[in-house]
């Protein structure tokens, strides 16, 4: 006879694989979520405030965003940055739709035309930023034109490896470019938010009003390499073969990342993004 104490046991092993993989799953929805309403939130912010003061002939409210951004002499500069922050609201809002897998299992035709729209949005905003940065360089001089200027090379590359690998059919590497682009896509956002955290929390050290400071250097290229970092940690840890403390790891950094971009996402709406969308909402 054979008693219960001879059958295989479940081992604690299996049971935190399982939990792991249940955290991951949710913990890669909730920021997802979060990243999809902050995202669309600064979309529309964005649109209200640069289109508007263009609307409004008031061109010099750029400038208090970012010293030189328009100059009446620098034509075509201006010109390159108006497209990438046009385009850059627009990805922001149809890249946060690209996202939901409801519109992409339920309207597949819809999805592929949207992808369209923001595949050609996301080159206008990398080309445009390109040509500004040729033609008029940054305010925080080399350092700050080489992390900007790579940061609109790498927008260009993922654009056109998220398109041509859905052409060919190759899904997973089509998702995975995605994933990459809308990491890029939304760096401008993130380096709103970083640097309000930042001003908040330490009043602004290392950082100069001519963006050349020790903070500002870093942010050149902290606020687009990190999200990249994130996407390559979801993509393995989702792999079936991924560690359980690699998955663990992993879904410990989302909540954290959730954490903070869901107090930086009330904070700015309240007092930034918010005011702003309400104005252009009532101008129109």
């Amino acid at each position: 006879m054979i008693s219960s104490n001879d059958l295989p046991q479940p081992t604690r092993g299996l049971d935190l694989s399982k939990l792991s993989r249940t955290l991951l799953r949710w913990s890669s929805r909730i920021l997802v979520i979060t990243v999809w309403v902050s995202a669309f939130l600064f979309g529309f912010y964005i649109l209200a405030f640069y289109a508007a003061a263009l609307y409004q002939g008031d061109m010099q409210r750029w400038n208090g965003v970012l010293p030189r951004l328009y100059e009446s002499k620098t034509a075509t500069a201006t010109t390159g940055i108006g497209l990438h922050f046009a385009a850059g609201g627009i990805i922001l809002i149809l890249g946060s739709i690209q996202l939901l897998d409801s519109v992409r299992i339920r309207f597949p035709a819809l999805h592929r035309w949207v992808g369209r729209l923001y595949i050609g949005a996301c080159l206008l905003a990398a080309v445009g930023g390109l040509v500004f940065i040729a033609l008029k360089g940054t305010i925080g001089g080399p350092v700050m034109s080489i992390g900007f200027g790579l940061y609109g090379l790498l927008m260009g590359w993922s654009a056109l490896e998220t398109y041509r690998h859905a052409i060919q059919r190759q899904l997973e590497q089509h998702r995975i470019w995605a994933l990459r682009l809308y990491a890029l896509a939304i760096g401008s956002w993130l380096y709103r938010m970083d640097y309000g955290f930042w001003l908040l929390l330490t009043d602004g050290l290392g950082h100069t009003r001519t963006f050349s400071g020790p903070f500002d250097q870093v942010m050149a290229f902290f606020f687009y390499i990190p999200n990249l970092l994130v996407v390559e940690a979801v993509s393995r840890a989702g792999a079936y073969r991924a560690s359980t403390t690699l998955r663990l790891l992993t879904s410990s950094l989302l909540l954290l990342a959730t954490v903070f971009l869901g107090v930086g996402t009330y904070y700015f709406t309240r007092y930034y993004w918010g005011p702003a969308i309400l104005t252009w909402l009532g101008a129109a």
